[in-house]
């Protein structure tokens, strides 16, 4: 049987507890060639794309806003999911603290080809 580094199962909470910067994601799990990360978020990350791979956000706890080019912001409150396609410009915001899970592909770089300050590399996400 391969070696798998992340459990079965594990408590949400619990994983929300061991984070402690937003817009730092940390991998709990892996799913085939896809990553479940979960982070905290307040305030605005960056505009960005992702070319090649869509990205899912699962809002757990608070209240998160997807702002498009043109104009268009898409509300995702907690319980409810959104899916970005890829190549879309977006820029994920949130006015209070927001509790996220996102599922994306192992590949997928935290905001595309733009580097800020916020930018997490995947080894700092499998931390």
């Amino acid at each position: 049987m391969p070696f798998h580094p992340f459990a079965e199962s594990f408590d949400i909470e619990a994983a929300f507890g061991d984070v402690s910067d937003y817009w730092s994601p940390k991998v709990v799990a892996r799913i085939n060639d896809q990553y479940v990360k979960v982070a905290k978020v307040l305030g605005q990350l960056v505009w960005h794309d992702h070319a090649q791979e869509d990205e899912l956000f699962f809002v757990v706890r608070g209240h998160l806003k997807i702002e498009y080019e043109g104009g268009r912001i898409v509300d995702v409150p907690a319980g409810s999911m959104h899916v970005v396609p890829r190549g879309t410009l977006h820029n994920p915001l949130a006015e209070q603290e927001c509790w996220i899970v996102l599922i994306e592909p192992v590949q997928t770089k935290h905001t595309g080809d733009v580097d800020s300050p916020l930018t997490k590399s995947v080894e700092e996400q499998l931390r």
